[in-house]
């Protein structure tokens, strides 16, 4: 089983190289660059000023400008060369320099960090709390009023994307109805209060729309898989045969089922790591969360390039290491595995 994990750790290695160099391609490529915009910007401040002198402007930058521009962002230099200086600064763990904030990209994801792994750490305490009970009950409730009522809500967020669910408990709960903030976290009064009790009322509100948009994914996932896993579980012959013998039917479920049923939810746990640290970018973006997400998703309209390659970077990483993750977890709650063999 080492030698499996070691032969996966060496596959992360292509797998994160093909997965930067394919994206690094396409920020070369993509029109409207830092150059491009700069380049835009004087161009409109010029024909303002021309307008207000009555006089038509050429060319708002020369030659010589555009070249030193490039060469400041790094674009002049060939596709390969430049993407081996951004893997040599990679392994200092160096990610560059912010073309919209001018500030260290590091520095930028670092003050950004907690918010995201705030939100991505009490996703999966909510998701995970919330989901395996109730697959549970629906499990040994099957096709009962229950099941059929709960399975309803649960197609019906399966369904649903994030990110309408998120602007729908924005338009209800926040506009019209005015129960919870429209957004941020957490708050703009916070640094300001001075009671512990003021303070922990103002992230629950904050963070209790985004947190249930969220979820809601994993949450319907997560139950039906622990239903059907738990139901299947429950028709094989190892659990009939115990309580044939006598074991009573809830022990067998917990001693018994219970834990071959735990297999594919563990399978999950490593893509949780993606969510801790990465965020995500329509529900930071539609709740106005500064973390990781809405950092990622400024930076791409922007076409601030060392910063999306910074959090690809680290989410990508993230993504290969979760899935070495899983495979731990499923060897742990599964004793049958013996990866290799």
């Amino acid at each position: 089983m080492l030698s499996y994990f070691l032969r996966r750790m060496l596959l992360i290695i292509p797998t994160f190289l093909g997965i930067t160099l394919l994206v690094f391609t396409v920020t070369r490529f993509v029109p409207g660059g830092p150059v491009e915009r700069m380049l835009l910007q004087a161009q409109v401040s010029q024909n303002e000023s021309g307008r207000s002198s009555g006089s038509k402007g050429g060319q708002a930058l020369s030659d010589e400008q555009i070249e030193e521009l490039k060469a400041f962002y790094g674009l002049d230099k060939p596709m390969l060369i430049a993407y081996w200086e951004w893997l040599q600064k990679l392994v200092v763990l160096d990610l560059g320099e912010s073309t919209r904030y001018y500030e260290p990209v590091w520095d930028l994801i670092k003050d950004r960090l907690p918010v995201t792994a705030f939100f991505g750490l009490a996703t999966f305490l909510l998701s995970y709390a919330v989901s395996i009970p109730l697959g549970v009950a629906k499990a040994l409730k099957h096709n009962s009023r229950f099941d059929s009522l709960s399975s309803m809500l649960i197609y019906m967020a399966y369904a649903l994307p994030a990110y309408v669910v998120g602007i729908f408990l924005i338009t209800v709960f926040a506009f019209h109805l005015e129960w919870l903030p429209m957004g941020g976290f957490p708050g703009d009064d916070y640094e300001y209060m001075e009671s512990s009790w003021d303070k922990m009322v103002a992230v629950f509100s904050h963070a209790l729309l985004p947190l249930i948009a969220y979820a809601i994914g994993d949450f319907a996932i997560l139950t039906m898989t622990m239903k059907n896993s738990l139901m299947e579980n429950l028709s094989a012959d190892y659990v009939r045969t115990a309580v044939a013998k006598g074991l009573p039917f809830r022990k067998a479920v917990t001693d018994h089922a219970m834990r071959n049923s735990l297999i594919p939810i563990a399978s999950h746990l490593g893509s949780v790591l993606t969510v801790f640290f990465g965020g995500s970018f329509l529900i930071e973006t539609i709740f106005n969360i500064d973390g990781i997400g809405l950092l990622g998703y400024e930076a791409i309209v922007e076409r601030d390039y060392p910063t999306v390659m910074g959090i690809l970077a680290i989410t990508s990483m993230l993504m290969l290491v979760g899935n070495i993750v899983s495979d731990i977890c499923v060897a742990l709650v599964d004793p049958r595995v013996r990866f290799g063999e």
